[in-house]
C-alpha cells in the first residue's frame, strides 16, 4: 500500500459514500487508482471540475460492475440530468434504439445531482418543474410548490425505479473528447479516464450551467478556512454556527445561500456586484390529497404550458403599461405581486421588455416594496437603490424568501463591490479596495457559470475536419435552431445556446426540444437517411435571427449571462432565443418538412 501523505490525503477526500469503499479495496490490495480533489472541511483545495475517474454502472441506484472499456451504441447521451433522462427513455422505450449515457456525476439529476448547497431549489413551480409522463407523474406527489434539492433527488430516484433508467447509464464518466468519422460515419467519445464509446447519433444534454466559473482574485488558493464554489458544496452541508461567512455573488445562488447561513452564522458578509431584484417565491406546503384532485387536468396542462412565451401557466397581459391608469397598474402589481414567483415578470404588461418608460414603472413598483422591507438606509441603497442598475426583468430575477429581512439583523452586512471591489484575499479573509479586511471563516463561491456555452466548448467535440467547437465559437455562437451546427452530422443538443433556453425552464424547454429531436431521429430511420448536418447559411441565418430578436427588447442595455458578459473575454451577444416558445415550434416544424437548413446524407 503507498505510504506518500499527499496520495493518501487526496484519496481521503474522496472516501465518501461508495466510493470509500471502492477506494479503500482499491488500496488495501495495492491497486493504483486515480486521484482527484474534493476539499472537505480540512481541505485547502479549491475543487474547480468534476473529478469523475471510475467506471461504474448503476442499476436501481447500487453498483453492480465496471462498465465495458469500449461501447457500441446507437445513441449516446451526455449527461443524465432533465434533458438526457427524457431523450434516452422516448429513444429508448419508445423507438426501440439501443442508447448509452455518460454521466460526469455519480447520479441522474443534472444540476440536482451537482447542487446540495443550503437552500438550493427551483424556481419554478409544481407541476411546471416536472416531467409530463404519465407513469411518472400519476405515482409522485410533492411536498411543496418550489421543491429543494433533496426532494428533486427522490423525484429522480422515482423516476428511475418507474422507467429503470440507470441500467444504461455510465456515471463517473466526463467527456473529453468527441470526433466523427467520414468513413464510418460514427462518432468516437472518449471520458477521461479512456472510457470510449461509438455511436451513430450524439446528443448532448450537458445543461446551461455545466462549467463552473471562479473569479480570479489575488491570493484565493491562500485562504485558509473552509471555501466552497455552490457547485460543489459538500454532501454533509457545512456548519456555519459561530463562524464568519461571506457570500459571493447575487445571483439566484447567493441570494438562496445567504438566507440559510443567516440563520446560524455569526457574522454573514454579502459581497455584491449588481443588485438581484428579486421576487417573492410565495412559497407554500403541498399536500397529497389536493395534488391528486388536480391530476386529472395535467395532461391538458403539460399541452397548455407548450403555448406560453416561457412554459409557464400564465402569459403576459395583451395590453401595454400605459393602457392603464396609475391606479389600475398599481393594482395589476401589487396581485402579480401577492401572486409570486415570476409573475411580475412574465405575467405582466407585454411591453415591459420592449419599453424603457414602462419598464421604469416596474421598477419603480419593485424598488418601493423591497426598500420598505429594509431598515437600514444604506443597505437600502444597496440592495434596492432607486435608479434601477438595469431594466427590471433583463436578469433572470431570482425567487426570495425574507431575503431582505436578513438585512435588519445587526449581524448581516452587504459590500458593495462594483464601488469598493476585492483587491485580494488573504488567509484569514477578503481584502476591498478602501483597505478593509473583512476577517471570514467560510467563503462560499456564487460566482456563476460561464452559461449556455461553457459545457459543450469544454468537452473536446471537433467537427468533421478536426476543428475544435471552442475555435468555432470563438468569436461568437453559431447553430441551426440552438440544436445543431455545421460540421458535426447527428450532433444534436438541447437546453443550451441559442435556445429558448433561459427564458424557459427546464422539463418544458426539454418537452420541446426533445420531441424535436425524437421526430428528427424518427424521420431519419423511416426515410433511411443516414445524416443529417446544418448548413453554413442555417447557421448564419439562426444566429442572425436569434440576434434580430433580441434586439428589439432591452435584453442587449444589460451586462448579464444571458449576454455572455459574466465571463471575461466571452463574446458579448444574445445566447438565447427570445421569440418565445410559440414562435419557437413553429421553427421547429417548419425545419422537419425536408429537413430545410440540413444537408441530408443517405
Amino acid at each position: 500500500m503507498a505510504t506518500d501523505s499527499s496520495i493518501l490525503n487526496r484519496l481521503e477526500a474522496r472516501m465518501d459514500g461508495l466510493e470509500h469503499i471502492i477506494y479503500a479495496i482499491a488500496a488495501r490490495l495495492g491497486v493504483q487508482t486515480s486521484s482527484p480533489s474534493l476539499p472537505l472541511s480540512t481541505s485547502k483545495v479549491l475543487r474547480k471540475d468534476h473529478g469523475g475517474k471510475h467506471q461504474i454502472s448503476f442499476t436501481n441506484g447500487a453498483a453492480t460492475n465496471v462498465a465495458p472499456k469500449e461501447i457500441e451504441t446507437d445513441v449516446l447521451r451526455v449527461g443524465a440530468g432533465v434533458g438526457g433522462v427524457y431523450l434516452l427513455h422516448r429513444l429508448r422505450d419508445e423507438l426501440g434504439f439501443n442508447v448509452k449515457v455518460f454521466e460526469a456525476g455519480k447520479d441522474l439529476g443534472g444540476i440536482w445531482h451537482w447542487n446540495c448547497y443550503p437552500g438550493a431549489r427551483v424556481d419554478s413551480p409544481i407541476p411546471v418543474y416536472e416531467y409530463s409522463f404519465p407513469e411518472i407523474w400519476k405515482t409522485w406527489t410533492w411536498s411543496c410548490k418550489y421543491p429543494g434539492w433533496a426532494e428533486l433527488r427522490k423525484y429522480f430516484d422515482h423516476v428511475n425505479e418507474t422507467l429503470q433508467i440507470k441500467k444504461d447509464v455510465v456515471f463517473d464518466a466526463a467527456v473529453v473528447s468527441s470526433e466523427f468519422d467520414k468513413q464510418t460515419q460514427m462518432w468516437t467519445v472518449k471520458t477521461e479516464d479512456g472510457q470510449m464509446a461509438k455511436c451513430r447519433y450524439l446528443i448532448l444534454a450537458t445543461g446551461f450551467a455545466a462549467k463552473r466559473h471562479f473569479p480570479d482574485w489575488k491570493g484565493l488558493e491562500t485562504f485558509q478556512g473552509e471555501m466552497y464554489h455552490s457547485s460543489f458544496w459538500p454532501e454533509g452541508g457545512v456548519d456555519v454556527s459561530g463562524n464568519k461567512v461571506a457570500v459571493i455573488g447575487t445571483g439566484s445562488t447567493g441570494i438562496q445561500i445567504a438566507q440559510e447561513c443567516a440563520k446560524n452564522a455569526k457574522e454573514l458578509t454579502v459581497f455584491q456586484r449588481t443588485p438581484n431584484l428579486c421576487l417573492p417565491m410565495q412559497q407554500a406546503s403541498l399536500t397529497s390529497k389536493e395534488q391528486q384532485e388536480h391530476k386529472e387536468d395535467y395532461a391538458q396542462f403539460f399541452r397548455d404550458r407548450l403555448t406560453t412565451f416561457a412554459g409557464f401557466p400564465f402569459d403576459f397581459i395583451q395590453r401595454e403599461t400605459k393602457d392603464d391608469t396609475p391606479e389600475e397598474r398599481e393594482k395589476v402589481f401589487e396581485q402579480l405581486w401577492e401572486e409570486g414567483g415570476f409573475k411580475l415578470w412574465l405575467a405582466t404588461y407585454k411591453d415591459m421588455l420592449f419599453d424603457k418608460e414602462a419598464n421604469r414603472h416596474h421598477y419603480d413598483f419593485w424598488a418601493k416594496k423591497v426598500r420598505a422591507r429594509i431598515n437600514d438606509p444604506v443597505k437600502k441603497d444597496i440592495l434596492a437603490p432607486l435608479e434601477p442598475p438595469h431594466p427590471f426583468g433583463t436578469k433572470r430575477p431570482s425567487l426570495e424568501q425574507e431575503f431582505y429581512e436578513i438585512f435588519n439583523k445587526p449581524n448581516i452586512n452587504v459590500v458593495d463591490i462594483k464601488k469598493n471591489p476585492v483587491v485580494e484575499v488573504r488567509p484569514n479573509g477578503i481584502v476591498t479596495a478602501d483597505g478593509k479586511l473583512h476577517e471570514v471563516d467560510v467563503i462560499a463561491l456564487a460566482t456563476g457559470f460561464d452559461s449556455v456555452t461553457g459545457g459543450m466548448k469544454n468537452m473536446g467535440l471537433r467537427d468533421v475536419n478536426g476543428i475544435p467547437l471552442s475555435e468555432k465559437w470563438k468569436l461568437g455562437t453559431w447553430s441551426h435552431l440552438g440544436m445543431a451546427c455545421n460540421g458535426y452530422p447527428n450532433m444534436f443538443f438541447l437546453y443550451g445556446a441559442q435556445g429558448p433556453t433561459a427564458f424557459s425552464n427546464g422539463p418544458t424547454c426539454v418537452d420541446v426540444q426533445g420531441n424535436w429531436i425524437f421526430d428528427a431521429i424518427k424521420k431519419m430511420r423511416d426515410e433511411k437517411v443516414g445524416s443529417i448536418e446544418a448548413t453554413k447559411q442555417a447557421e448564419e441565418k439562426w444566429h442572425a435571427k436569434v440576434q434580430e430578436l433580441s434586439d428589439k427588447t432591452l435584453f442587449p442595455g444589460t451586462d448579464s449571462w444571458y449576454m455572455g458578459a459574466n465571463i471575461p473575454g466571452k463574446p458579448r451577444e444574445q445566447l438565447n432565443y427570445t421569440g418565445g416558445l410559440p414562435l419557437y415550434q413553429k421553427e421547429l416544424m417548419d425545419s422537419l418538412d425536408g429537413f430545410k437548413g440540413f444537408i441530408v446524407s443517405a
